[in-house]
């Protein structure tokens, strides 16, 4: 039964990661109704693995936008001459941005994510955030009716506005913003296009997301049995596996349609964590 919960709760951070619904909000609810039966450690260690998955499917998609390196010069990039291959000017100019709106969550996070999941992971915290961010995507849509983005691509993107991207990505330290809302949302206010604003979250999640993995590998180590190694890649490849089929999906869908629904389904999730935490459990 592990096995298959630990599928299940795969599934649930492989869509939830990257859609802007606040991943921690639904594995909240998942884990009062699909509990591991692991210590709190175990469970904390099993959260990072499977949103370790999830950053996998994200290197592998973008693997070519990523990768600076290259021995073929005729792929149309501006090049550094490297030794006996070339290096992408505009694939470094990417990762340099990407490390200026990490530094907001490394400098806040790093010192404060203890202090943050001991006062604010609670649902009370995680029910606000939802909604108040639901209503905060729904009010930024309708604005943008009427506008037109300014930044259409990563090559537009300037490193001032990078870093205010960053301080954005900084709010998720509260439970329930969702990192891929808040980063998206803000990107948003900033002038970006929906497209552009999910494409950056998704390469700022990289750094920030191994660098969060590799914090709790060195904290708890590897030190478990073979079943819970089993379990916890069972987990890991589910969300990766899930989280190729939801990026695909949602770079497709804003390339037509906006962010409202997923506005309209946090504030409705909210709601739904406020009755369950309130009236059943």
């Amino acid at each position: 039964m592990d096995f298959i919960k630990s599928i299940i709760l795969g599934i649930v951070e492989g869509i939830t990661e990257w859609l802007p619904i606040s991943s921690t909000g639904h594995l909240i609810i998942a884990d009062e109704f699909i509990h591991l039966n692991m210590s709190e450690r175990f469970m904390e260690m099993f959260n990072v693995v499977i949103q370790l998955g999830a950053i996998l499917a994200v290197v592998v998609l973008f693997w070519k936008k990523l990768w600076p390196f290259t021995a073929d010069k005729s792929r149309g990039y501006n090049y550094i001459t490297r030794g006996g291959g070339y290096i992408k000017k505009e694939v470094m100019d990417l990762w340099f941005k990407v490390i200026v709106a990490m530094l907001p969550a490394a400098v806040i996070g790093i010192p404060l994510d203890d202090y943050f999941e001991e006062h604010f992971h609670n649902y009370y915290v995680v029910s606000a955030a939802l909604i108040v961010y639901g209503v905060l995507f729904i009010v930024i849509e309708r604005r943008n009716r009427s506008r037109r983005p300014r930044i259409n691509g990563i090559p537009e993107l300037t490193y001032s506005t990078a870093i205010l991207i960053g301080l954005f990505q900084a709010l998720s330290l509260i439970p329930g913003t969702s990192r891929s809302g808040s980063t998206i949302l803000g990107a948003m206010i900033l002038g970006l296009s929906r497209v552009t604003a999910a494409e950056f979250s998704f390469y700022l999640a990289v750094p920030v997301m191994f660098g969060a993995s590799f914090i709790k590998l060195l904290k708890f180590g590897l030190a478990f049995t073979g079943m819970e190694l089993a379990i916890l890649a069972v987990g890991m490849i589910t969300a990766f596996v899930v989280s190729l089929l939801v990026i695909r999906f949602l770079m497709g869908y804003i390339k037509k349609r906006d962010f409202t629904v997923f506005g309209v389904y946090r504030i409705a999730l909210g709601i739904l964590i406020l009755l369950i935490f309130s009236f059943v459990l």
